[in-house]
């Protein structure tokens, strides 16, 4: 596969061009301007300040019920540190195995647990299949030759740009409750599946069962601030010291509050996310004309996976594209769109395909 980002540091590749992940989108001007705001005057440190309290109180509306908040600086620590305080060393993650915290963090849940063991199953659409999570749960449980299933992990959106409907969740979070389990979700595309759905925050965490959520910020405006909203506060204290270890609490924590404050307020979160959909469904809508692009199940939020033949792959990337290909299967490919996606650059995207499969 050849990677998106091995290119010539002088000639970056022309915004309107990469599809390759929402984290190449810049930060939103209403964060930026929030950041500034923050930088003025003196703040109680460590997240003891005003922007922090704010952040609690927003998020706890949101979900209905009073939560804490751990704001951290990426993805990748809010899902370990969550799995951490739900898993012993001995324990194990029952998870997708084409999950994040499977493929893409470096071992970062294993570290952070003390050894504690991911357990990938399977599941059409990155969702775990209920009868393998029945299954798993039961496996060598009590069994001190074997890990003890601790947690379930689920991937809201999903890696394949698939959404977990309330159904969904809440009979995986019924079996996960009925092992005696904790549920942890990661959010890292979680206002997507929230705008793809239409259904309330709280539907689609804690009344399904989930105990901590990964809440991503970064892939859809934020700078450099995701956070753990806690369900279950009897962790918090746990997550508190665990978070302190990890470097994870800043000193300057209102500057990531400030960041998550100006992305919740007025529902911006939402609007950013609902456009990035509607990028990816009409990128979709414009494939389907295209003699040869083949379409690998819907964009239910904002990634597309398709097959394209192999001369429209060269052609895409020799006019500048950046997109991952060829990592699943050949000719395979995949666009992710964002926030900062236009309806121009979309339409160019379809005009380039078709010119190139013409």
């Amino acid at each position: 596969m050849t990677d998106p980002t091995d290119r010539d540091a002088a000639a970056p590749p022309e915004p309107s061009r990469v599809f390759s992940s929402d984290n190449v989108a810049g930060t939103a001007p209403e964060i930026i301007e929030a950041v500034a705001r923050a930088a003025t005057g003196p703040a109680v440190p460590y997240g003891a300040d005003a922007l922090s309290g704010a952040v609690r109180r927003r998020l706890s509306e949101i979900f209905e019920r009073e939560v804490d908040v751990l704001p951290v600086s990426t993805g990748s620590a809010a899902n370990a540190l969550s799995l951490a305080a739900l898993t012993p060393p001995w324990g194990s993650v029952l998870c997708h195995r084409d999950s994040h915290i499977t493929n893409d963090e470096c071992g970062a849940p294993e570290f952070y647990t003390a050894g504690a063991k991911l357990v990938p199953l399977g599941g059409a659409d990155a969702k775990i299949d209920p009868d393998e999570l029945r299954a798993a749960v039961r496996h060598k449980a009590g069994d001190v030759h074997s890990v003890e299933p601790a947690v379930v992990s689920v991937t809201q959106a999903t890696e394949t740009g698939a959404v977990l409907t309330p159904d969904e969740l809440g009979l995986l979070g019924s079996l996960t409750r009925e092992a005696g389990l904790r549920l942890h979700m990661d959010g890292a595309r979680f206002a997507g599946a929230v705008a793809a759905l239409g259904r309330t925050p709280a539907d689609l965490t804690w009344r399904a069962g989930v105990d901590l959520l990964s809440f991503g910020a970064t892939k859809n405006g934020t700078m450099t601030a995701d956070a753990v909203v806690v369900f279950d506060r009897s962790l918090t204290p746990e997550l508190t010291f665990r978070a302190k270890r990890a470097g994870q609490l800043a000193a300057k924590a209102r500057f990531q509050s400030a960041q998550l404050d100006a992305y919740l307020a007025d529902g911006l979160w939402l609007r950013h996310a609902a456009h990035a959909n509607a990028m990816a469904a009409r990128l979709q809508e414009g494939l389907k004309a295209v003699p040869g692009a083949a379409l690998l199940g819907a964009a239910e939020a904002n990634i597309l996976f398709c097959r394209l033949p192999r001369p429209v792959i060269d052609g895409l990337l020799g006019e500048g594209y950046v997109f991952y290909h060829d990592r699943w299967a050949e000719g395979v490919v995949r666009f992710v769109t964002s926030f900062a996606t236009t309806p121009r650059d979309v339409d160019a995207l379809i005009g380039a395909v078709t010119r190139h499969a013409g």
